[in-house]
Protein backbone atom coordinates (compact mmCIF):
# COMPACT_ATOMS: atom_id res chain seq x y z
CA UNK A 1 0.00 0.00 0.00
CA UNK A 2 1.54 3.47 -1.05
CA UNK A 3 2.33 5.29 3.02
CA UNK A 4 2.48 8.91 2.62
CA UNK A 5 4.35 10.40 6.06
CA UNK A 6 3.07 14.03 6.59
CA UNK A 7 2.12 16.17 9.65
CA UNK A 8 -0.37 18.07 11.42
CA UNK A 9 -1.08 20.72 13.80
CA UNK A 10 -2.20 19.44 17.34
CA UNK A 11 -4.34 20.91 20.35
CA UNK A 12 -0.93 23.44 21.31
CA UNK A 13 0.12 24.07 18.42
CA UNK A 14 2.90 21.42 18.19
CA UNK A 15 3.63 19.36 15.16
CA UNK A 16 2.22 15.82 14.83
CA UNK A 17 3.59 12.96 12.68
CA UNK A 18 1.47 10.67 10.93
CA UNK A 19 1.34 7.85 8.04
CA UNK A 20 -1.46 8.46 5.30
CA UNK A 21 -2.24 4.91 4.15
CA UNK A 22 -3.75 5.09 0.13
CA UNK A 23 -5.57 2.36 -1.20
CA UNK A 24 -3.68 1.72 -4.26
CA UNK A 25 -6.79 2.32 -6.19
CA UNK A 26 -9.91 4.40 -5.80
CA UNK A 27 -10.10 5.97 -2.47
CA UNK A 28 -13.57 4.93 -1.25
CA UNK A 29 -13.45 6.01 2.43
CA UNK A 30 -10.95 7.27 5.35
CA UNK A 31 -10.48 6.06 8.44
CA UNK A 32 -8.66 7.50 11.92
CA UNK A 33 -6.72 5.66 13.96
CA UNK A 34 -6.13 6.54 17.43
CA UNK A 35 -3.44 4.20 19.24
CA UNK A 36 -3.07 3.39 23.07
CA UNK A 37 -1.75 5.13 25.90
CA UNK A 38 2.09 5.49 25.83
CA UNK A 39 2.32 3.96 22.52
CA UNK A 40 2.60 5.16 19.17
CA UNK A 41 0.88 4.80 15.24
CA UNK A 42 3.28 2.30 14.24
CA UNK A 43 1.87 -0.53 16.79
CA UNK A 44 1.37 -4.20 14.99
CA UNK A 45 -2.60 -4.02 15.31
CA UNK A 46 -2.60 -0.15 13.59
CA UNK A 47 -0.46 -1.38 10.62
CA UNK A 48 -2.32 -4.86 10.09
CA UNK A 49 -5.66 -2.87 10.58
CA UNK A 50 -4.40 -0.03 8.15
CA UNK A 51 -2.99 -2.59 5.22
CA UNK A 52 -6.44 -4.47 5.65
CA UNK A 53 -8.72 -1.23 5.11
CA UNK A 54 -6.54 0.33 2.60
CA UNK A 55 -7.09 -2.53 0.31
CA UNK A 56 -10.35 -2.29 0.19
CA UNK A 57 -10.34 1.24 -0.38
CA UNK A 58 -10.08 2.87 2.63
CA UNK A 59 -7.16 5.46 3.26
CA UNK A 60 -6.13 5.36 7.08
CA UNK A 61 -4.64 8.07 9.21
CA UNK A 62 -2.74 7.23 11.90
CA UNK A 63 -0.73 9.27 13.84
CA UNK A 64 1.26 10.16 17.37
CA UNK A 65 -0.49 11.88 19.95
CA UNK A 66 1.40 15.05 21.37
CA UNK A 67 4.62 13.92 23.33
CA UNK A 68 4.74 10.80 21.70
CA UNK A 69 6.83 8.80 18.39
CA UNK A 70 7.88 11.21 16.07
CA UNK A 71 5.55 14.15 16.86
CA UNK A 72 6.29 17.11 18.43
CA UNK A 73 5.33 18.79 21.83
CA UNK A 74 5.85 17.69 25.90
CA UNK A 75 3.92 14.47 26.80
CA UNK A 76 3.88 15.90 30.57
CA UNK A 77 1.62 18.50 29.29
CA UNK A 78 -0.85 16.28 27.74
CA UNK A 79 -4.55 15.13 29.37
CA UNK A 80 -7.08 12.84 28.12
CA UNK A 81 -8.47 16.10 26.74
CA UNK A 82 -5.82 17.08 24.68
CA UNK A 83 -5.65 13.45 23.12
CA UNK A 84 -9.50 14.09 22.28
CA UNK A 85 -7.98 17.37 21.16
CA UNK A 86 -5.42 16.10 18.75
CA UNK A 87 -8.15 13.23 17.30
CA UNK A 88 -10.32 16.07 16.28
CA UNK A 89 -7.62 18.42 14.77
CA UNK A 90 -6.50 14.95 12.76
CA UNK A 91 -9.90 15.21 11.46
CA UNK A 92 -10.00 18.51 10.58
CA UNK A 93 -6.69 17.98 8.42
CA UNK A 94 -7.92 15.03 6.83
CA UNK A 95 -11.10 17.66 5.52
CA UNK A 96 -8.72 19.92 4.86
CA UNK A 97 -7.10 17.39 1.74
CA UNK A 98 -11.22 16.39 0.93
CA UNK A 99 -10.70 13.09 2.80
CA UNK A 100 -12.95 14.05 6.19
CA UNK A 101 -13.01 10.74 7.68
CA UNK A 102 -16.01 8.76 8.56
CA UNK A 103 -14.82 5.77 10.28
CA UNK A 104 -12.59 6.30 13.97
CA UNK A 105 -10.92 2.95 15.35
CA UNK A 106 -8.92 3.80 18.84
CA UNK A 107 -7.61 1.44 20.82
CA UNK A 108 -7.30 1.35 24.55
CA UNK A 109 -6.97 5.15 25.92
CA UNK A 110 -6.97 5.76 22.23
CA UNK A 111 -10.96 4.05 21.92
CA UNK A 112 -11.82 6.12 24.71
CA UNK A 113 -10.91 9.48 22.98
CA UNK A 114 -12.63 7.74 19.74
CA UNK A 115 -15.46 7.72 21.97
CA UNK A 116 -15.48 10.84 23.18
CA UNK A 117 -14.62 12.90 19.95
CA UNK A 118 -17.12 11.41 17.28
CA UNK A 119 -20.31 13.22 18.63
CA UNK A 120 -18.12 16.25 18.15
CA UNK A 121 -16.90 15.17 14.81
CA UNK A 122 -18.92 15.49 11.05
CA UNK A 123 -19.44 12.82 9.24
CA UNK A 124 -18.74 9.66 11.40
CA UNK A 125 -20.28 6.55 10.56
CA UNK A 126 -18.57 4.12 12.24
CA UNK A 127 -16.49 3.92 15.53
CA UNK A 128 -14.39 1.01 16.56
CA UNK A 129 -12.83 0.34 19.49
CA UNK A 130 -10.04 -2.39 20.56
CA UNK A 131 -9.53 -2.56 24.49
CA UNK A 132 -10.89 0.32 25.24
CA UNK A 133 -11.87 1.47 29.30
CA UNK A 134 -15.15 2.77 29.94
CA UNK A 135 -13.23 5.15 32.48
CA UNK A 136 -10.70 6.44 31.25
CA UNK A 137 -9.53 6.71 34.30
CA UNK A 138 -8.73 3.46 34.57
CA UNK A 139 -5.30 4.23 32.74
CA UNK A 140 -3.97 5.42 36.31
CA UNK A 141 -3.64 2.05 37.88
CA UNK A 142 -0.29 1.76 35.80
CA UNK A 143 1.32 4.29 37.52
CA UNK A 144 -0.85 4.64 40.71
CA UNK A 145 2.37 3.98 43.06
CA UNK A 146 3.35 7.78 41.40
CA UNK A 147 0.44 9.36 41.87
CA UNK A 148 0.90 10.72 45.78
CA UNK A 149 4.11 12.42 44.29
CA UNK A 150 2.25 14.13 40.77
CA UNK A 151 -0.38 15.36 42.99
CA UNK A 152 2.21 16.94 45.37
CA UNK A 153 5.09 17.67 42.72
CA UNK A 154 3.17 18.71 40.07
CA UNK A 155 5.03 15.92 38.17
CA UNK A 156 6.58 12.84 38.44
CA UNK A 157 8.67 10.10 35.93
CA UNK A 158 7.60 6.54 35.82
CA UNK A 159 8.15 3.56 33.87
CA UNK A 160 5.40 2.22 31.57
CA UNK A 161 6.05 -0.66 29.16
CA UNK A 162 10.11 -0.60 30.55
CA UNK A 163 10.26 3.21 29.14
CA UNK A 164 10.67 6.41 31.11
CA UNK A 165 6.90 8.92 31.15
CA UNK A 166 6.66 12.01 32.74
CA UNK A 167 3.29 12.46 33.73
CA UNK A 168 1.94 15.73 34.88
CA UNK A 169 -1.31 16.64 37.61
CA UNK A 170 -3.41 17.82 34.62
CA UNK A 171 -3.53 14.43 33.20
CA UNK A 172 -4.35 12.80 36.19
CA UNK A 173 -6.86 15.38 37.29
CA UNK A 174 -8.38 15.67 34.14
CA UNK A 175 -8.51 11.20 33.27
CA UNK A 176 -10.35 11.30 36.90
CA UNK A 177 -13.53 13.92 35.55
CA UNK A 178 -13.85 11.95 32.40
CA UNK A 179 -17.22 10.08 31.59
CA UNK A 180 -17.79 8.53 28.19
CA UNK A 181 -20.93 7.62 29.25
CA UNK A 182 -23.00 10.66 27.69
CA UNK A 183 -20.60 10.22 24.65
CA UNK A 184 -21.06 6.92 23.89
CA UNK A 185 -25.26 7.37 24.32
CA UNK A 186 -24.81 10.27 21.92
CA UNK A 187 -22.21 8.50 19.26
CA UNK A 188 -24.78 8.98 16.94
CA UNK A 189 -22.88 6.31 14.50
CA UNK A 190 -22.58 2.38 14.40
CA UNK A 191 -20.49 0.82 17.29
CA UNK A 192 -18.02 -1.94 17.29
CA UNK A 193 -16.96 -2.95 20.09
CA UNK A 194 -13.42 -5.69 20.00
CA UNK A 195 -12.22 -6.93 23.33
CA UNK A 196 -10.32 -9.59 25.01
CA UNK A 197 -11.68 -11.60 27.78
CA UNK A 198 -8.07 -12.25 28.99
CA UNK A 199 -6.54 -8.99 28.86
CA UNK A 200 -4.90 -8.37 31.85
CA UNK A 201 -4.76 -4.52 31.36
CA UNK A 202 -7.97 -3.53 30.41
CA UNK A 203 -10.21 -6.02 31.79
CA UNK A 204 -13.70 -7.43 29.73
CA UNK A 205 -15.88 -5.57 32.13
CA UNK A 206 -15.33 -2.83 30.25
CA UNK A 207 -16.19 -3.46 27.22
CA UNK A 208 -20.10 -4.75 28.88
CA UNK A 209 -19.91 -1.30 30.11
CA UNK A 210 -19.37 0.28 26.59
CA UNK A 211 -21.93 -1.76 24.90
CA UNK A 212 -24.90 -1.53 27.36
CA UNK A 213 -23.87 2.71 27.22
CA UNK A 214 -24.82 2.23 23.35
CA UNK A 215 -27.25 2.69 21.31
CA UNK A 216 -28.13 0.32 18.47
CA UNK A 217 -26.33 -0.64 15.85
CA UNK A 218 -23.96 -2.34 17.97
CA UNK A 219 -21.74 -5.28 17.95
CA UNK A 220 -18.82 -7.21 20.62
CA UNK A 221 -16.83 -9.36 19.12
CA UNK A 222 -14.17 -11.45 21.33
CA UNK A 223 -10.69 -11.07 20.53
CA UNK A 224 -10.31 -14.43 22.23
CA UNK A 225 -6.57 -15.29 23.87
CA UNK A 226 -5.50 -12.17 22.28
CA UNK A 227 -3.09 -9.50 25.02
CA UNK A 228 -4.18 -6.01 25.44
CA UNK A 229 -1.82 -4.90 22.69
CA UNK A 230 -2.80 -7.43 20.22
CA UNK A 231 0.96 -8.40 19.68
CA UNK A 232 0.57 -11.65 18.10
CA UNK A 233 0.32 -11.41 13.73
CA UNK A 234 -2.51 -13.66 14.19
CA UNK A 235 -4.85 -11.83 16.79
CA UNK A 236 -3.82 -8.39 14.70
CA UNK A 237 -5.16 -9.92 11.48
CA UNK A 238 -8.02 -11.17 12.77
CA UNK A 239 -9.22 -7.77 14.32
CA UNK A 240 -8.02 -6.50 10.66
CA UNK A 241 -10.57 -8.57 9.38
CA UNK A 242 -13.64 -8.07 11.34
CA UNK A 243 -13.22 -4.13 11.00
CA UNK A 244 -13.05 -4.61 7.54
CA UNK A 245 -16.03 -6.72 7.25
CA UNK A 246 -18.13 -5.03 9.70
CA UNK A 247 -17.53 -1.39 8.37
CA UNK A 248 -18.89 -2.39 5.10
CA UNK A 249 -22.19 -2.30 6.09
CA UNK A 250 -22.20 1.15 7.92
CA UNK A 251 -19.91 3.51 5.70
CA UNK A 252 -22.05 2.08 2.51
CA UNK A 253 -18.46 1.74 0.20
CA UNK A 254 -19.53 2.28 -3.90
CA UNK A 255 -18.11 -0.24 -5.54
CA UNK A 256 -15.40 0.70 -8.10
CA UNK A 257 -16.23 0.96 -11.62
CA UNK A 258 -14.54 -1.60 -13.66
CA UNK A 259 -12.81 -0.90 -16.59
CA UNK A 260 -14.68 -1.72 -19.98
CA UNK A 261 -11.99 -3.58 -21.41
CA UNK A 262 -12.02 -5.51 -17.61
CA UNK A 263 -15.73 -6.06 -17.04
CA UNK A 264 -14.88 -8.03 -13.67
CA UNK A 265 -13.19 -5.21 -12.68
CA UNK A 266 -9.02 -5.19 -11.32
CA UNK A 267 -8.35 -8.22 -8.77
CA UNK A 268 -5.74 -6.40 -7.17
CA UNK A 269 -3.41 -8.92 -4.56
CA UNK A 270 -1.67 -6.74 -1.71
CA UNK A 271 1.17 -8.60 0.39
CA UNK A 272 0.00 -9.09 4.25
CA UNK A 273 3.12 -10.84 5.90
CA UNK A 274 6.29 -10.18 4.48
CA UNK A 275 7.87 -13.00 6.93
CA UNK A 276 5.48 -15.38 5.38
CA UNK A 277 3.13 -16.00 2.31
CA UNK A 278 -0.16 -14.45 3.37
CA UNK A 279 -1.99 -12.08 0.37
CA UNK A 280 -4.77 -9.76 0.88
CA UNK A 281 -6.81 -10.25 -2.56
CA UNK A 282 -8.95 -7.44 -2.58
CA UNK A 283 -11.96 -7.63 -6.09
CA UNK A 284 -14.33 -4.44 -5.58
CA UNK A 285 -16.25 -5.62 -2.18
CA UNK A 286 -14.98 -9.16 -2.18
CA UNK A 287 -11.88 -10.14 -0.37
CA UNK A 288 -10.33 -13.32 0.02
CA UNK A 289 -6.78 -14.27 1.58
CA UNK A 290 -4.24 -16.12 -0.22
CA UNK A 291 -1.31 -18.74 1.49
CA UNK A 292 0.88 -21.46 1.36
CA UNK A 293 0.41 -24.54 3.53
CA UNK A 294 2.72 -24.86 6.56
CA UNK A 295 4.98 -27.44 5.11
CA UNK A 296 5.75 -25.22 2.53
CA UNK A 297 6.55 -21.73 4.50
CA UNK A 298 3.33 -20.41 4.87
CA UNK A 299 0.84 -20.26 7.69
CA UNK A 300 -2.54 -22.16 5.59
CA UNK A 301 -4.35 -19.18 5.90
CA UNK A 302 -6.35 -19.09 3.00
CA UNK A 303 -5.94 -21.06 -0.60
CA UNK A 304 -2.96 -21.64 -2.62
CA UNK A 305 -2.66 -19.98 -6.09
CA UNK A 306 -3.53 -23.25 -7.51
CA UNK A 307 -5.92 -23.93 -5.11
CA UNK A 308 -7.53 -20.41 -6.54
CA UNK A 309 -7.19 -21.89 -9.97
CA UNK A 310 -8.85 -25.01 -8.78
CA UNK A 311 -11.76 -23.61 -7.19
CA UNK A 312 -12.14 -21.15 -10.88
CA UNK A 313 -12.63 -24.42 -12.34
CA UNK A 314 -14.84 -25.74 -10.06
CA UNK A 315 -17.22 -23.07 -9.78
CA UNK A 316 -17.17 -22.00 -13.37
CA UNK A 317 -17.85 -25.98 -14.19
CA UNK A 318 -21.27 -25.92 -11.54
CA UNK A 319 -22.52 -22.68 -13.18
CA UNK A 320 -21.78 -23.56 -16.65
CA UNK A 321 -24.10 -27.22 -15.95
CA UNK A 322 -26.98 -25.07 -14.19
CA UNK A 323 -27.28 -22.75 -17.01
CA UNK A 324 -27.75 -25.09 -19.36
CA UNK A 325 -30.03 -27.06 -17.14
CA UNK A 326 -31.99 -24.39 -16.46
CA UNK A 327 -32.22 -23.46 -20.03
CA UNK A 328 -33.60 -26.99 -20.57
CA UNK A 329 -35.81 -27.24 -17.47
CA UNK A 330 -34.01 -30.16 -16.52
CA UNK A 331 -35.20 -31.43 -13.24
CA UNK A 332 -31.68 -30.69 -11.70
CA UNK A 333 -31.85 -30.22 -8.05
CA UNK A 334 -27.73 -30.01 -7.25
CA UNK A 335 -24.09 -29.53 -8.30
CA UNK A 336 -20.91 -30.05 -6.86
CA UNK A 337 -17.08 -30.43 -8.25
CA UNK A 338 -14.28 -32.12 -6.89
CA UNK A 339 -11.16 -30.68 -8.52
CA UNK A 340 -7.66 -32.57 -7.76
CA UNK A 341 -4.62 -30.33 -9.08
CA UNK A 342 -0.81 -32.08 -9.83
CA UNK A 343 2.00 -32.19 -12.59
CA UNK A 344 2.43 -34.69 -14.57
CA UNK A 345 4.92 -35.98 -16.94
CA UNK A 346 4.55 -34.89 -20.90
CA UNK A 347 4.08 -37.68 -22.25
CA UNK A 348 4.87 -36.31 -26.20
CA UNK A 349 7.55 -34.21 -24.23
CA UNK A 350 11.00 -34.87 -26.16
CA UNK A 351 12.72 -35.12 -22.37
CA UNK A 352 9.92 -36.15 -20.00
CA UNK A 353 11.97 -36.23 -17.36
CA UNK A 354 12.18 -32.66 -17.74
CA UNK A 355 9.00 -31.82 -18.86
CA UNK A 356 5.67 -31.52 -16.53
CA UNK A 357 1.76 -30.51 -17.60
CA UNK A 358 -0.83 -29.17 -14.92
CA UNK A 359 -3.34 -31.98 -14.44
CA UNK A 360 -6.70 -31.60 -13.39
CA UNK A 361 -8.68 -34.23 -12.43
CA UNK A 362 -12.54 -33.04 -12.41
CA UNK A 363 -15.32 -35.01 -10.53
CA UNK A 364 -18.90 -34.15 -11.00
CA UNK A 365 -22.00 -35.00 -9.17
CA UNK A 366 -25.31 -34.26 -10.73
CA UNK A 367 -28.44 -34.67 -8.10
CA UNK A 368 -32.30 -34.97 -9.64
CA UNK A 369 -34.27 -36.62 -11.08
CA UNK A 370 -32.16 -37.07 -14.20
CA UNK A 371 -32.08 -39.20 -17.02
CA UNK A 372 -28.67 -40.74 -18.39
CA UNK A 373 -29.30 -38.99 -21.78
CA UNK A 374 -29.19 -35.85 -19.42
CA UNK A 375 -26.37 -36.71 -17.20
CA UNK A 376 -24.90 -38.12 -20.06
CA UNK A 377 -25.03 -34.27 -22.19
CA UNK A 378 -23.92 -32.19 -18.75
CA UNK A 379 -21.17 -33.88 -18.22
CA UNK A 380 -20.42 -32.86 -22.27
CA UNK A 381 -21.66 -29.44 -21.01
CA UNK A 382 -18.92 -28.95 -18.35
CA UNK A 383 -16.20 -29.35 -20.73
CA UNK A 384 -17.53 -26.18 -22.37
CA UNK A 385 -16.75 -24.38 -18.93
CA UNK A 386 -15.03 -21.14 -19.65
CA UNK A 387 -12.28 -21.36 -17.38
CA UNK A 388 -11.84 -25.27 -18.70
CA UNK A 389 -11.06 -23.59 -22.24
CA UNK A 390 -8.85 -20.84 -20.50
CA UNK A 391 -6.92 -23.76 -19.03
CA UNK A 392 -6.68 -25.74 -22.10
CA UNK A 393 -5.71 -22.77 -24.10
CA UNK A 394 -2.58 -20.64 -24.03
CA UNK A 395 -3.04 -17.24 -22.26
CA UNK A 396 -1.21 -14.08 -22.75
CA UNK A 397 0.70 -12.54 -19.48
CA UNK A 398 1.29 -9.10 -19.64
CA UNK A 399 3.62 -7.27 -17.37
CA UNK A 400 3.87 -3.93 -16.27
CA UNK A 401 5.73 -2.31 -13.87
CA UNK A 402 3.91 0.47 -11.72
Amino acid sequence: MPTEKLTFTGHGGDTLAARLDLPNGPHLATALFAHCFTCSKDITAARRIAARLSSMGIAVLRFDFTGLGHSGGEFENTSFTTNVDDLIAAGNALAERDMAPSLLIGHSLGGAAALKAAPMMDGIKAVVTIGAPFDPAHVTHNFAEAIPEIKDQGSAEVSLGGRPFRIGKEFVEDVSHANLKASIAQLGAALLVLHAPRDATVGIENAADIFLAAKHPKSFITLDNADHLITQAADAEYAADVIATWSKRYLALAEPEAPDAVPEGIMRVTEADADGFLQDIQSGPHHALADEPAKFGGTNKGFSPYGFISAGLGACTSMTIRMYARRKGWPLTGVSVDIAHGKEHAADAADPADAKVDHFARTIRLEGDLSDEQRAKLLEIADKCPVHRTLERSSTVITHLA
